[in-house]
């Protein structure tokens, strides 16, 4: 059975491999054993395994997954075979999504819908974890507030967008290559599109708001500085995002290395606005939360059965195409993909 794995190093040259590995033979009282029917290929973030101080020789890749039970351990209670489930491997997972047939513990996975493909439900738990993270757990979203959603067109923040406006908030959202997806398929969102120089975000973002800013802001990286990479120049600099902030405002941030000068976090105490960081891994590190983090998981399926989540979905791959298609994902050369067991 093949899975594929990594090599932890630097990040502009990681090669991706299919290789041999062993299904476990006994099942630990709460494992089930999971037949895959798809798993997403998402970017591998080898600086938390090193924070955390996974070290491993390969790196296992692919942890968002959907399938069917096969087996469950003695003391299963919420799973038998046959259940159709979707979930998220942990970080220190010893398998690939993409083996044919996983053991996890059966609080990594939740019911996966009858309505719900095999593709859709590996496409969105892990996105629609983190935007529940950023808008309700961390920004306490409320209706009739304005937020603003930076690369609004990627699978996260298609599913930011749609979890802001079911509840009643109003949705600012930025743009650039994708713009013309985000407006037909999102009429709902003021787009913002940072590729035409016509456009300044913070001019449109408070024209919108009659001056007054955004309540909650969702960043998808920033500039530290003025001069930034390539790769960085359609990201906002963090004091534009500063001033767009309303009084009271919340900034939910994904840059792990942001950094705020003593200027930056006066301007942050004028406004008694506050800074919080995106990590949707957080939830793993604590057993007090588990309930919460699987009610959030099935959450998210509920809102993808009945149509308030609509993933913007790129034709599956196969198995044999997986190594590709993880190079493209880790350069940021293409965005999620699936793959799928023919």
């Amino acid at each position: 059975m093949k899975g594929l794995y990594c090599k932890p190093g630097d990040q502009g040259d990681v090669k991706f491999v299919l290789q041999e590995t062993n299904v476990p033979t006994n099942l630990g009282s709460h494992q089930v054993k999971v037949q895959v029917k798809s798993c997403a290929l998402s970017p591998v973030d080898f600086k938390l395994y090193e924070d955390l101080k996974f070290e491993k020789e390969h790196v296992p890749v692919g942890r968002e997954i959907a399938g069917v039970v096969l087996q469950v351990g003695p003391k299963v209670t919420f799973f038998q075979p046959d259940d159709e489930v979707v979930g998220i491997l942990p970080l220190d997972a010893e398998q690939s999504g993409l083996c044919s047939i996983v053991v996890t513990d059966e609080y990594n996975l939740v019911q996966k819908p009858e309505k719900v493909s095999w593709v859709e439900a590996a496409a969105v738990i892990k996105d629609g974890l983190r935007a529940y993270t950023a808008l309700h757990t961390l920004a306490r979203m409320a209706a009739g507030q304005t937020v603003l959603v930076l690369d609004g067109a990627g699978p996260f923040g298609v599913l930011a967008i749609q979890l802001a406006h079911y509840h009643g908030v109003k949705v600012l959202a930025t743009a650039s290559s994708e713009h013309r997806y985000l407006s037909a398929s999102l009429p709902s969102a003021r787009v913002i599109r940072v590729w035409d120089s016509k456009q300044d975000l913070v001019d449109s973002c408070l024209e919108e708001t009659g001056g007054l800013g955004v309540d909650i802001i969702i960043d998808s990286g920033v500039r530290l500085y003025e001069e930034e990479p390539e790769a960085q120049r359609h990201c906002p600099h963090k004091h534009d995002l500063l001033t767009l902030l309303s009084v009271g405002g919340h900034w939910v941030t994904t840059e792990q290395h942001l950094q705020l000068d003593p200027p930056d976090s006066h301007i942050l105490f004028l406004k008694t606005a506050s800074l919080s960081f995106l990590n949707d891994e957080v939830w793993k590190t604590s057993r007090a939360k588990l309930g919460r983090y699987l009610h959030i998981l099935k959450d998210v399926m509920d809102k993808l059965c009945t149509g308030t989540f609509r993933p913007q979905l790129v034709d599956p791959v196969p198995l044999y195409e997986a190594t590709v298609s993880m190079e493209m994902v880790q350069r940021k050369q293409a965005r999620k993909r699936i793959a799928v067991k023919l």
